[in-house]
């Protein structure tokens, strides 16, 4: 029986939607710990605490039913997308603990252990010990982590901390939604499934550590909300325009042919719907590329903005890494929308 058939959200990102949580979180009342330099209040992709002037914890969770059926490529995609939330705030992940749900009564155990081998192998790519985890019998296989990270205090990536003048670079191409989804009917191409499941599978650490050599301002991982929902949550209140050029944001194989058939996941309407408001320019109306750029994505890449003058000596450097980014955009004075032109 196919790994996937068992989740109701695989291909769409499962997730919730966009928003879900935050609106769940913007009703609690918290009190102040001074030494807090990131939490949810400001929708950032983890948390992070001040422990001392040299060290700061990062902290963040992630889990989800399987997307792909080989059990070991699911088990290290969920680890990668685990660990990204650390490299996309600029840290260095310390250790991680499992999150299982898993139907015992119904999937043989090897399936389960196949998917720790392969969480495993992503784990020690990030010279991050597995410490433990907790699991329960589910109805639907589900796999994550929480990891913990260390980072400066004063060299913490913010997502929405822009400046107009910079350059906007994607550190991986975009479409695994679509082709996860297509590949749920058996319309996926091998050539593309392959191609997904190796980025899917690719830690953001050598993206992560060599972008730190240059001027950062702002930085995030493209996972659920898809490249604009999250380019939207950094241009949010930072009196910065994101200007993306469309023509230059990287996709992986057959993306477009998948795009142009409608085989979307759910995920990308709920997208759409959260966040087309905020999309202006002369191609905010083009349904074709909004399906791609609204596609929710597991376990993307890096979404960093740097300063102008550092842009192409820092693709240089992440190309030179084996790193596939690309320049897809700049910041401009505005209102915290995204001009797609």
């Amino acid at each position: 029986m196919k790994l996937t058939s068992y989740s109701r959200f695989a291909g769409c990102g499962a997730k919730l939607g966009p928003g879900v949580l935050d609106q769940a979180l913007c009703g609690l009342s918290q009190r102040s710990f001074p030494q807090l330099i990131a939490d949810f209040r400001r929708a950032e992709d983890a948390g992070v605490l001040k422990l001392d002037e040299e060290r700061a914890l990062v902290h963040t969770v992630d889990f989800f039913p399987p997307i792909v059926d080989d059990p070991f490529t699911f088990g290290r995609i969920a680890a990668a997308n685990a660990l990204s939330d650390v490299y996309a705030m600029g840290g260095a992940p310390c250790t991680a603990v499992c999150l299982v749900g898993f139907p015992v009564g119904t999937l043989e155990m090897s399936i389960l252990v196949k998917m720790m081998e392969g969480g495993l192998a992503a784990l020690d790519d990030a010279d991050c010990p597995l410490v433990g985890g907790h699991s329960i019998d589910d109805t639907e296989p589900k796999l994550g982590y929480a990891v913990t990270g260390l980072v400066h205090p004063r060299r913490v990536w913010l997502n929405n901390s822009l400046h107009a003048g910079e350059r906007i670079i994607l550190t991986k191409p975009i479409g695994t939604g679509l082709i996860t989804t297509a590949a749920r009917s058996g319309k996926a191409s091998e050539e593309a499934l392959a191609a997904a499941c190796a980025s899917m599978g690719t830690l953001n650490r050598r993206a992560s550590e060599t972008l730190s050599r240059f001027a950062v301002s702002a930085c995030t991982d493209v996972t659920g909300f898809g490249l604009l929902g999250h380019a939207c949550e950094m241009s949010s209140e930072s009196g910065c325009r994101i200007r993306v050029d469309s023509a230059a944001v990287p996709l992986l194989p057959s993306v477009r042919d998948y795009a142009a058939a409608g085989t979307v996941p759910g995920g990308t309407n709920r997208n759409r719907s959260f966040r087309q408001k905020l999309v202006t320019g002369p191609r905010a109306r083009d349904e074709e590329l909004l399906r791609i750029l609204f596609d929710p994505q597991t376990s993307g890449g890096l979404l960093a903005a740097v300063e102008a003058s550092d842009a192409a000596r820092a693709l240089a450097a992440l190309q030179g890494a084996e790193v596939p980014a690309a320049i897809i955009g700049e910041t401009i004075p505005g209102d915290g929308q995204i001009e797609l032109i």
